[in-house]
């Protein structure tokens, strides 16, 4: 199963540098954002049938056979050392440092609840600072989902037990 996920994912990756286009550009031609277009093009996220063509359109080197791979459900995973890349690494520690924070706010703005990773979206972008240096920005924009009081009337499944 990895051995297939990373065969596909080569092809779909040849077929992005094929073109000479950037995920931002591919973005902008599909409608999508530039992380979900990245996500697609490595089996993250599935193709949903009325952005094949506008996919195709912006790729017309990818062949028939792989849009109709991209359309299934992908396994959605992801290889552990892929934390020793320094870009991920420092991710992952932007979120640990500014996690609890972040928590916090989330909490005080909307409640006891969760930011959804589902009905999510994600995307990368660049701006110039204040000093004239390049500044990367990333948004996390993701429905709020608060935690519910787990009332026994309300559990479904119990209801058919008794």
């Amino acid at each position: 199963m990895a051995e297939k996920k990373a065969s596909i994912t080569h092809q779909l990756q040849a077929a992005k540098h094929k073109s000479g286009k950037s995920y931002s550009q591919l973005a902008k031609e599909t409608g999508l954002t530039n992380v979900y277009v990245a996500q697609l093009l490595r089996r993250q996220a599935q193709l949903k049938p009325e952005t094949a063509p506008k996919l195709q359109a912006a790729l017309p080197d990818l062949p028939q056979e792989l849009i109709q791979e991209m359309m299934i459900p992908p396994l959605r995973s992801y290889d552990p050392n892929l934390i020793q890349d320094p870009t991920i690494y420092r991710l992952n520690e932007a979120v640990m440092h500014f996690g609890e924070s972040i928590k916090e706010i989330v909490n005080e703005e909307f409640g006891d609840g969760i930011m959804s990773a589902i009905d999510f979206y994600c995307s990368v972008d660049k701006v110039k600072g204040v000093d004239g240096k390049d500044r990367v920005v990333l948004t996390f924009d993701g429905k709020y989902l608060p935690h519910s009081e787990q009332k026994s009337e309300h559990m479904v499944s119990r209801l058919r037990l008794e």
